[in-house]
């Protein structure tokens, strides 16, 4: 019924759509036979799809990457549909409304988005709210679930630490792992605090922090990953892998959105139309998947990585894997393949496991160097 579904839903602004969608899916997850229905066909437990990222047990490496769920209000349905990880945010230190209307735009002939939603959120204090509202423990006793956060569009850059802060402090009770979004092409400057200078004293204020929460809460501190771009050139991905072997970072996720449009079948005047936004989906596999090897080869185990972007199948999943991810995330995959994508995805990675005699999916990173 998927393809069914999509072009009637195709038929509205994509974020007209993605707003019903997520609120029916919601509503109908409320139902206890609508779960065990839908759980038959998207829930693959095996233990060789399980591993142990920054002390986290994940059941499959399989995750939502952030955007989805900015305001922490669907997480609970979305697991339904199989992810070993949920990624809330990105959530600013005040709520903010993002970018004017339309703001998300789909390419079909490219299986791709641009988006430019500006982080559009309530705030990172309201999804804590909504967090205290839920039964979170029990949900992370099955599913991992990481915070992104972003920077407040309006905080200027050399203020950036103490809004980071005041989200990492909101959040922290509610989070396994924490993702430091500096990276999104929607927020003018944000990509500047991935310089050496500005991102050394952001994640040295966020580990100070995050070590007197934990002390506070008697818990432990939180795994902090850094999201970078894909547009970044060789060298300051590898200053990026340097500062990453430091003690501040637990593992990169690697990549937002591009900037770049070249190669897409997509007219170039319906792109001039949609105009500046990041790229995501299909196209965006080749350079995502280039930024982790770069990634795993510098890094040589020692922190780990999850890749995202354009990741649909499994073969795109085991390439990522085998290039060195750990553990993947999606997006634009769920909104093209529907929601049983990520059943196929395991099921897929659990057959080449077999195929190369693996005992866990574990065994298969950074395999292919």
């Amino acid at each position: 019924m998927w393809p069914v579904l999509k072009s009637l839903l195709f038929l509205l602004p994509a974020e007209t759509a993605h707003e019903w969608s997520m609120g029916a899916f919601a509503l109908l997850g409320r139902s206890k036979w609508f779960r065990r229905a839908l759980t038959r066909g998207t829930q693959v437990d095996d233990p060789r799809l399980a591993s142990q990222v920054c002390g986290l047990h994940f059941r499959n490496p399989v995750g939502l990457a952030a955007g989805f769920d900015k305001n922490a209000r669907w997480f609970e349905a979305l697991a339904t549909l199989g992810f070993g990880a949920i990624e809330i945010g990105s959530l600013t230190g005040q709520g903010q409304p993002g970018n004017p209307q339309p703001r998300l735009f789909r390419l079909p002939r490219d299986r791709a988005i641009i988006n430019r939603m500006g982080f559009n959120n309530q705030g990172a204090e309201a999804a804590a709210r909504n967090l205290a509202g839920r039964n979170v423990t029990e949900f992370r006793q099955r599913t991992v679930l990481g915070i992104n956060l972003g920077k407040t569009k309006l905080v200027p850059n050399d203020q950036a630490n103490d809004d980071y802060r005041a989200s990492f402090r909101w959040l922290f009770p509610y989070a396994d792992y924490f993702v430091l979004n500096v990276s999104s092409p929607n927020t003018p400057g944000l990509r500047q605090l991935q310089d050496r200078e500005p991102l050394l004293s952001l994640l040295s204020s966020i580990h100070q922090l995050n070590r007197e929460l934990a002390d506070e809460h008697h818990t432990r501190p939180r795994p902090v990953l850094l999201k970078i771009a894909p547009d970044l050139s060789q060298d300051q991905i590898l200053e990026i892998a340097d500062i990453a072997q430091g003690p501040t970072v637990d593992g990169v996720i690697a990549t937002n959105t591009t900037i770049e449009r070249a190669g897409l079948r997509t007219p170039a005047r319906t792109l001039e139309k949609i105009g500046a936004g990041g790229l995501s989906g299909t196209p965006l596999f080749s350079r995502s998947l280039a930024v982790v090897r770069l990634l795993s080869r510098t890094l040589q185990g020692k922190k780990p990585i999850i890749g995202v972007g354009g990741i649909s199948n499994a073969d795109q999943a085991w390439q990522m894997i085998t290039a060195g991810a750990s553990l993947v995330q999606l997006y634009t995959g769920l909104i093209y393949e529907g929601p049983f994508t990520v059943a196929r995805i395991n099921r897929g990675l659990l057959r080449r496991i077999d195929e190369h005699r693996y005992a866990s999916i574990a065994e298969a990173v950074a395999t292919d160097q």
